[in-house]
């Protein structure tokens, strides 16, 4: 059953939004497995009777559990529960099998939008259209009737964009020009690398700026004073990001400071979260082999 683990933290990260709450969905879905194997009567294979599980985790821990959001997307007085990165070393790890299965499906916009569908249907949409399972294989593991499956998979569909595709090499490009910039503190070269109407956010901070010349003004304040910064371009959820470590005036040892995500259209900077939470910085720097 081992060689599910990652394509399972997968699954569970689409219907969770964090990396971390999809390992323990995981380690959960094994200690079930492993006290149910009795039961295993081989109708399905390995592969389905342990997504069945996982899916059932996740709908259990989702029924008290606040949806996951990124600040843009955040209602006035809703509790800030935010949505999570994942490295792409960690959607590469799935394993050849699971390639495709981690290739699509994990954009932030895309995972943002799900946090918004009732957790039933989400799982409906996932397993229809990013994993491509048959509507009759959907409705067995969710013990519904396939007109049910189709019916939810359509309302679905409504609320939720496309997922979109894998950066290209060219978008990994502008990220890897900005981050230069931002190391080099050369705060005109950064601005130059956004659209007019580019967003930026910085979680756990709930604000947010909208339009090039809010950026801009947000920079001046707040890269002077970071001192000595490293960056080090990766990707994450498929998409172009940047992770940084400062060291400020006087320090002697590097601090983690940001993963950054952007999003890129046209050659500029559409959209870009920073998340500050050192933890997460190091799962970045802590990729599985």
């Amino acid at each position: 059953m081992e060689e599910y683990r990652r394509e399972l933290e997968v699954h569970c990260y689409r219907m969770l939004g964090s990396v971390h709450e999809a390992e323990d969905l995981v380690q959960e879905t094994y200690l079930k497995a492993w006290r149910a194997r009795d039961a295993f009567d081989g109708r399905s294979s390995v592969r389905t009777w342990l997504y069945r599980i996982a899916t059932n985790a996740c709908l259990d821990a989702l029924k008290a559990r606040p949806r996951r959001a990124l600040p843009v997307d955040l209602g006035p007085g809703e509790p800030a529960h935010w949505l999570e990165p994942i490295p792409d070393a960690v959607l590469d790890a799935a394993g050849p099998e699971a390639a495709a299965v981690a290739r699509e499906g994990v954009e932030l916009a895309f995972l943002a939008a799900l946090q918004h569908l009732p957790p039933r249907q989400r799982a409906v949409l996932i397993l229809r259209d990013v994993l491509d399972w048959s509507a009759a294989e959907t409705a067995t593991l969710l013990e519904m009737t396939v007109p049910a499956v189709n019916s939810a998979l359509q309302r679905a569909k409504t609320r939720v964009p496309a997922a979109a595709g894998p950066a290209t090499a060219a978008e990994h490009e502008v990220a890897r020009r900005y981050a230069d910039a931002f190391q080099r503190a050369d705060i005109p070269a950064m601005v130059r690398l956004l659209a007019k109407d580019a967003r930026a956010s910085m979680p756990p901070w709930r604000i947010w700026y909208q339009g090039k010349d809010a950026i801009e003004a947000s920079l001046w304040e707040g890269r002077p004073g970071l001192g000595e910064v490293r960056v080090r371009c990766t990707g994450a959820n498929r998409m172009p990001a940047v992770v940084a470590h400062v060291r400020p005036e006087g320090a002697l040892e590097w601090q983690p400071f940001a993963v950054s995500v952007l999003w890129i259209a046209g050659g500029l900077i559409t959209d870009m979260i920073a998340f500050h939470d050192p933890a997460l910085v190091a799962r970045f720097e802590d990729v599985p082999t």
